[in-house]
């Protein structure tokens, strides 16, 4: 199955990965999709190696990288990463710190040891995230850079332009889409509400199609709740050329998660993937768990804007998942994940999830033609 977009970046199949691990990026695109790189949790050194390892492993199949650069966030303007962390930090009251070390220390997640590497401010502004730019375009099979929050700064599109690039961007309402379309964004992601990470209010089968009439005639992926081929179908009968995926590869054979993570989603239910700000500072859909609980009760702080409750929780990021089964880690964990948790019930290799996903595409149409007599 192929369409435009297919065409346009020398893929078997539209169906788009959105992941954090390099080995995923990988088994996708060599499976016949598009693996995409999530950069925000990677200094430019990190994201070298990772890119280094993604050229060396992945033949001649592309592949994509998404970085974060929103809008509007605190210290927008300052382009010296080391100093903007410092401005920002300054700005971060005490008590927010003190809460999220207390949150860790009554769950038992140990402190840093010798052998962690610690992170500071990560890729969530534009001089964060111009250095994973710079380092993406380089790469000869790297062939999208995407904005998972709102339309990139134009001199970034016309750098990646100017590297032979396309640009995608992620978008939850159609005055959005239409920004990005004007920004000169190549590919439009129509995210509903239902999926992972950084969500909008609008639910995906009302949202869909609404984007692609608002930006007719560029290319639309659909995002938030697709996990199988019938939702594959869904989404392909609102007018869009593929599907932008992201909880479904958190369990693969292939992800990086340990046992301890990937056993929440299993137990997980769709109900439990909330949105809440306890995170990033904007509302992010995920499993719900004493973290969140605890920053949305009157009597504990307000999240802060993004970056700076960024900023707060990044310790508890790292920690959790450094040691992710120690004391009760998990329960204090940032565990991004769409509605769609609740059938994410088993280990999958990559190229598995895809096939399965196509059989069913396919078997979901024949369905339908024989539900409607055209068969």
């Amino acid at each position: 199955m192929k369409t435009n977009i297919c065409n346009d970046l020398g893929i078997e199949t539209p169906i788009f990965a959105f992941t954090h691990c390099r080995d995923v990026v990988v088994a996708v695109s060599k499976a016949g999709g598009l693996g995409v790189l999530g950069a925000v949790s990677y200094t430019p050194e990190e994201l070298k190696e990772a890119l280094d390892w993604i050229d060396a492993n992945i033949g001649d199949k592309p592949y994509g990288v998404d970085v974060i650069i929103p809008q509007k966030y605190e210290g927008m303007g300052e382009m010296n990463p080391e100093e903007l962390e410092a401005q920002l930090r300054a700005m971060i009251p005490q008590e927010h710190i003190d809460f999220a070390e207390s949150l860790l220390a009554s769950h038992d997640v140990p402190e840093w040891g010798d052998d962690a590497t610690r992170r500071g401010l990560l890729g969530w502004t534009e001089a964060t995230a111009g250095p994973m730019i710079e380092e993406a375009i380089k790469r000869p099979n790297c062939k999208i850079i995407v904005n998972a929050l709102g339309t990139p700064p134009k001199a970034m599109i016309d750098k990646i332009h100017q590297s032979g690039l396309l640009v995608g961007a992620l978008c939850g309402a159609p005055k959005q889409a239409l920004a990005h379309k004007e920004a000169g964004v190549d590919v439009i992601i129509a995210q509903g509400s239902e999926g992972g990470g950084h969500t909008g209010e609008i639910s995906s089968l009302v949202l869909w199609p609404q984007i692609v009439d608002a930006v007719s005639p560029l290319p639309v992926l659909a995002a938030g709740g697709i996990a199988t081929g019938r939702q594959m179908v869904s989404a392909m009968a609102t007018g869009v050329q593929g599907v932008w995926t992201g909880s479904i590869w958190l369990t693969v054979e292939e992800a990086e998660a340990s046992d301890a993570e990937k056993n929440v989603y299993f137990a997980a239910e769709s109900r439990d993937a909330r949105r809440s700000r306890s995170w990033t500072g904007k509302p992010a859909r995920c499993v719900s768990n004493d973290w969140t609980e605890a920053w949305e009760r009157d009597d504990t702080p307000e999240p802060l804007g993004m970056p700076l409750q960024g900023l707060v929780t990044i310790d508890a990021i790292q920690r959790t998942h450094h040691y992710p089964e120690k004391g009760e880690a998990q329960k204090v964990s940032f565990q991004p994940v769409g509605q769609v948790v609740g059938q994410m019930k088993e280990v999958k290799s990559c190229r598995t999830q895809i096939f399965d996903m196509l059989n069913e595409y396919v078997e979901t149409i024949e369905s339908l033609n024989t539900l409607l007599g055209t068969e």
